[in-house]
């Protein structure tokens, strides 16, 4: 893989985004990033954000959370695919070739709001600012308004943004930061969009699945994003299914919270047929959930 074309104007091409994602296979946007579907991201909001990062630790992805977050809210959630920017300390020869690149890409205005217009509905803003709050203030309410009219989501910054109240006032959005800062973004550039980022202890991946509650923030990999909430929602049925066991004295804590015997399987299904006839389970999926059951 060459170097050129891997920084902005430098968008990373579709060719070497596919190679870098390469387990995904599903639908792709036209830039080459996988497109995780409405109806993933519908469910991913059901889940628990600990439930998935241990599935997802169990899968071998063992830095893709982090977490000491600013919020401009801390109950409102931000699921969806991550659409990832670099920024770096500015630096003025390498600021002239960028805007010129990024002009013959089609770029307009300000760096940091080349990567606002590549957004999708559905999509996060994912963006590596080197940690800075003061002078590293990414978006304040305008940007954040454009960003939810194109994406009808919210935005993971490591790195800073101003003007919290007007944030506060976009309804559904949610900004996770480092800090909050009334001063204007100044001495940054962005170096790369669509690229692979780092976040905190976190490598991102353009399409990750982004799942922001919180406690923080975990980046799923694309390939593995429907495997984890199917995972994530059977752990919610079978939590639902065993305090009703317990409670109603058919099974013990100890036999629910170990593999479970044919006997709790079939009262598991008729339970499941009862009280939750929209989730549709049959005994082989059951098998397959408990066989692979690490956590």
């Amino acid at each position: 893989m060459s170097f050129q074309g891997t920084l902005i104007g430098q968008v990373l091409p579709k060719e070497e985004l596919v190679f870098l994602t390469r387990e995904w296979e599903g639908e792709r946007f036209e830039d080459g990033r996988p497109k995780i579907s409405d109806e993933l991201l519908e469910r991913a909001k059901h889940i628990g954000i600990d439930d998935a990062w241990t599935i997802l630790r169990n899968f071998g992805y063992k830095n893709q959370f982090e977490g000491g977050w600013s919020k401009v809210h801390e109950d409102v959630a931000v699921v969806g695919r991550a659409l990832t920017a670099a920024f770096v300390p500015n630096r003025p020869d390498l600021d002239t070739v960028i805007r010129e690149k990024g002009k013959s890409l089609g770029f307009t205005g300000s760096t940091n709001s080349w990567p606002i217009e590549r957004l999708s509905m559905g999509d996060v803003y994912v963006a590596d600012g080197f940690g800075k709050i003061e002078g590293g203030t990414l978006i304040g309410q305008t940007l954040g308004n454009s960003i939810f009219h194109r994406s009808g989501n919210g935005v993971i910054f490591d790195g800073g943004a101003r003007d919290i109240d007007g944030l506060s006032e976009i309804e559904g959005f949610n900004a996770y930061v480092r800090g909050f800062h009334p001063s204007f973004l100044e001495e940054s550039l962005l170096l790369g969009l669509n690229a692979p980022i780092r976040i905190g202890r976190a490598t991102v991946l353009p399409g990750d699945l982004v799942l922001a509650k919180r406690e923080g923030v975990l980046f799923i990999p694309s390939h593995l994003a429907e495997k984890v909430i199917e995972r994530a929602e059977f752990i919610l049925l079978r939590d639902a299914y065993g305090d009703y066991a317990i409670k109603t004295g058919k099974f013990t804590t100890g036999e629910i919270d170990n593999q479970w015997s044919e006997a709790i399987k079939e009262d598991f299904l008729n339970w499941l047929r009862e009280s939750r006839p929209e989730v549709k389970m049959t005994k082989e999926g059951l098998n397959k959930l408990m066989k692979d059951r690490t956590w």
